[in-house]
């Protein structure tokens, strides 16, 4: 029996477009609904729009729209986003359907004949914008402790929902159930701040506002945003209506993952699996609360105008430079500082250098070597099966990764291993096999190459969704990577020999970073494509001694290294300048052990734009040498002393 997989994003709130963040979210669902999809489960991937509420009535009004003309634009525009990041869904729930409309109206009837939700007048602290009431004990200066904005207190009768009824029993399950709340840290959260002090219960209606589902015997009330919002996983699958032995609800709940915000992780922990008890039905497995994409100012936000459009960033940059920047550049569940700046960085060291590099070095020896004809492979030597062994280990790493939600772990395996097939082209050396005209270790050599592509082709299908087939079709396979089973695609040797490259464009070209002002004085980053200069010789672009001397160059003393924690290229430097000392980090970890580079003076550009990489500020750039797959660090011939200056 195919194991099921069930995986919801949050539905988004449609006050204003979506922002880089609220991709973040949704992108890395995709790649586990399609890793799974891969692994041959059958999966069903949910997102949507929670459309209700004071918020948006408000929004409306001031722009002059209906409530649903104001957010039927809106989420076609989210929609549209979803399209273009090529996201998997299998069904977008809007609550402004009538299929949701009715059901939830049936939820809330059945918890009131039951005696879950009774009437009463509710008086207390209310914040608009998240949507949530607030004790004055939970309050952080007087202010709303999720987003730091002013409350509003409110008088209105409501119908409340018995929380308390059912915090013993959701602490049991929590304590039974370790793996439900994901990460550790929010479950200690939870647990400490909200279900050990006590829970009250719960506002489920509104009469202050008109914008929402009408209380099904009770037509003052609409029904307010938790049973609305967060029963959307179960009414998208036919509950209560349509629970047939083979419908949707049947063969999918429970669900297996709810990816949301930690932000909501409160909701979705302890009211949502509170409702879930209440009606009898099984829990989620795991709710997993990530964190947030901030700027160096700190979180976005669509009221702040702060955001960042991933729109704008695909037609920069490219869709799968953007999913792999993404996944790839912070570990899920922990907060990350997006940059520009590390974006570039991380297309043009592991996208350009690494992938492409391995893509096209292997196809100009098989064109140069083969006349473009992949050869029969000969017996491998322990060269070659050290590189096969570590194909099949890192596809079970991936595997372990996946189950675990660590997405960009699982990114850096595969990344591993082309790092090391890229390192065993150069201790293989297909140029002197073919100089010395041994034709069958050549022949073996080339294969091994083209195969180890062909494997991690498969291995990043999930993560990238259109650079794999670009693979593919310059090795000259008609198949679709995204079709092929990751059980059956990950076994080594599937390339058939005899088979004709089709060697093309760089799949991903280097991009050139530039900082230009516009006009209006602020400072806006342009890409564009780096010029190539194959032949070694200096560029014909010159500067003037002025501009030269605008850089300022010194010797620095490295006072530590150590390696960033998720990356297996960046290393985070303490340097020595003079009297002063800095942080730096630097992209040499696959050059240089960081034993190896403490006391050494090294260069460094001393007055670039701090930025910073991976959560760590770098304050200047170190300046190495490269040609090919080398690299050396520049260094001064004897010792000058830390914070001498170059020019």
């Amino acid at each position: 029996m195919l194991r099921k997989f069930y995986i919801t994003t949050p539905i988004y709130y449609p006050s204003d477009n979506l922002h880089i963040g609220h991709a973040y979210t949704t992108v890395v669902a995709d790649a586990l609904a399609r890793y799974h999809r891969q692994m041959g489960e059958e999966v069903y991937f949910l997102t949507g729009t929670d459309e209700h509420g004071q918020k948006i009535q408000r929004r409306a009004e001031t722009a002059g729209k209906t409530p649903q003309e104001f957010v039927d634009k809106i989420v076609d525009n989210i929609k549209e986003l979803w399209r273009l990041l090529r996201i998997s869904n299998d069904d977008f729930i809007r609550t402004t359907e009538p299929r949701h409309e009715k059901r939830v109206q049936m939820i809330f009837q059945r918890l009131y004949e039951q005696g879950d939700i009774y009437k009463s007048d509710y008086e207390g602290l209310y914040c608009t914008p998240c949507e949530a009431f607030w004790l004055e004990r939970q309050l952080v200066d007087g202010k709303c402790p999720d987003c730091g904005r002013e409350v509003e207190k409110v008088r209105e009768e409501s119908y409340f929902f018995r929380l308390s009824k059912y915090a013993d029993r959701l602490m049991a399950h929590i304590e039974a159930h370790p793996e439900f709340i994901q990460p550790v840290s929010r479950k200690n959260e939870m647990v400490n701040n909200f279900l050990r002090p006590g829970l009250e219960d719960l506002c489920v209606s509104r009469t202050t506002f008109s914008w929402g589902i009408t209380v099904p015997f009770d037509s003052k009330h609409v029904i307010y945003v938790w049973l609305d919002a967060l029963t959307n996983y179960i009414t998208a699958l036919g509950y209560p209506d349509e629970v047939k032995i083979n419908g949707l609800f049947k063969r999918f709940w429970p669900a297996e993952l709810h990816l949301v915000g930690k932000e909501i992780v409160r909701f979705h922990t302890i009211i949502w699996p509170i409702i879930l008890m209440a009606l009898d039905l099984p829990l989620p497995k795991r709710v997993f609360g990530h964190g947030w994409l901030v700027l160096e100012g700190g979180k976005m936000s669509k009221s702040k105008g702060n955001v960042v459009d991933p729109v704008v960033l695909v037609e920069k940059y490219g869709l799968d430079a953007i999913r792999y920047y993404l996944l790839r550049e912070v570990p899920f569940g922990s907060d990350g500082v997006y940059s520009e700046e590390a974006l570039v960085l991380r297309v043009n060291t592991d996208l350009a250098n690494d992938l492409g590099n391995l893509l096209h070095r292997t196809l100009s020896m098989v064109e140069k070597f083969s006349s473009g004809v992949v050869p029969v492979p000969g017996p491998y030597e322990p060269l070659d099966q050290e590189l096969i062994n570590e194909a099949s280990q890192v596809f079970r790493a991936v595997q372990q990764h996946m189950e675990m939600l660590e997405v960009s772990d699982a990114l850096a395996a595969i990344f591993q291993l082309i790092g090391r097939a890229n390192k065993y082209i150069d201790e293989a050396a297909p140029w002197s096999l073919n100089k010395q005209g041994n034709r069958e270790r050549l022949g073996t050599v080339l294969y091994t190459m083209v195969e180890v592509i062909r494997f991690s082709a498969v291995l990043l299908a999930p993560f990238l969704v259109e650079t794999p087939a670009k693979i593919f079709a310059q090795l000259g396979l008609s198949e679709e990577p995204v079709n092929i089973s990751l059980e059956e695609g990950c076994r080594w040797g599937l390339f058939p020999p005899k088979t004709k490259v089709q060697k093309g464009e760089p799949i991903f070209p280097r991009i050139e970073w530039e900082e230009k002002k516009e006009e209006q004085g602020e400072k806006k980053v342009e890409p564009k494509p780096a010029e190539k200069n194959d032949t070694g010789k200096a560029t014909d672009q010159q500067i003037t001694i002025d501009e030269f001397a605008k850089i300022d160059l010194r010797v620095v003393k490295v006072l530590s290294a150590e390696k960033i924690e998720g990356t297996d290229k960046l290393l985070r430097l303490m340097v020595k300048m003079g009297a002063e000392e800095r942080q730096i980090v630097a992209g040499i970890a696959r050059y240089y052990q960081p034993e190896e580079l403490v006391g050494k003076e090294i260069v460094v550009v001393a007055n670039l734009k701090p930025v910073k990489l991976r959560g760590y500020l770098s304050q200047g750039m170190v300046l190495a040498a490269s040609s090919g797959d080398q690299l050396a660090l520049v260094i001064p011939e004897k010792q000058v002393g830390d914070g001498a200056e170059i020019g």
